[in-house]
């Protein structure tokens, strides 16, 4: 078999190739469609895996469940008939290498999560490479096109959707004051916020109690900016200290 030639060349751009890439292409689409769906209500409560990281996996999942379904265009058409052993086992090794290199991208710094968007954009970007080794040149080519877009545009989107923003708060208390979880529920509510119960931690150190957790946002125009929340907290005679932050957990 002659690589080089016009003919084998040829092979990989058939019609029924083609064909065969496009319905690729239609099934990374809608599984990319169904992932963001599903993305939108962990980015709509909060949640560090968004839009983007559900609709990554998503798509790239389909890609490589997909292309399994084709052996007969595997390296233009010579799938059956190259000798070495099962692809697919080649694919799983790639693949589960990938979600290793993935896990240590992803970093959390206090109640904040970050990098699994790009964690997610790094198993999609192998899920190209191996459409590219089998030669679905024309599927590769789309996925990184519907990544690309999906990372460049997706947070914009994300934006303009209603979603409840999470910040988080921690509260030092003066000595020998200790709240209850009922007091902190309605001095949140009164300026728009609940309290992620799941997310209280306390701390208790020679009579100084400290208090962490989420505050989410009743809607996406809550009625006070975060420096405003913090000044308010300060002016708190019970609170000693104040520390805020964005959190997505």
């Amino acid at each position: 078999m002659n690589i080089f030639s016009p003919d084998w060349l040829a092979s990989f751009w058939t019609r029924d190739f083609i064909d065969a890439n496009l319905v690729v292409f239609v099934n990374l689409f809608g599984a990319l469609v169904l992932g963001m769906v599903v993305g939108y209500e962990r980015a709509y409560h909060g949640r560090a895996a968004g839009m983007r990281t559900y609709g990554l996996v998503c798509m790239a999942s389909a890609a490589l469940t997909v292309f399994v379904g084709y052996p007969e265009y595997w390296y233009g058409g010579q799938g059956p008939h190259v000798p070495g052993g099962d692809p697919t086992r080649v694919v799983q090794g790639i693949v589960t290498g990938i979600g290793f290199l993935g896990a240590g991208i992803i970093m959390k710094d206090g109640m904040s999560i970050s990098g699994l968007t790009t964690a997610a954009s790094v198993w999609a970007s192998c899920v190209i490479g191996i459409l590219v080794g089998v030669g679905f040149y024309f599927a590769a080519i789309l996925l990184a096109l519907l990544s690309a877009a999906l990372m460049m545009w997706g947070s914009r989107l994300e934006m303009h959707l209603p979603s409840r923003h999470a910040i988080g708060v921690v509260l030092h208390f003066v000595e020998n004051y200790l709240p209850t979880e009922d007091y902190l529920i309605n001095l949140l509510h009164v300026h728009g916020f609940d309290l992620a119960r799941q997310s209280v931690s306390i701390t208790l150190d020679r009579g100084c109690s400290e208090w962490r957790f989420v505050a989410v946002a009743q809607n996406r125009h809550s009625d006070i900016s975060m420096p405003s929340l913090a000044t308010l907290f300060r002016s708190l005679p019970e609170i000693d200290r104040v520390q805020l932050a964005h959190a997505r957990n």
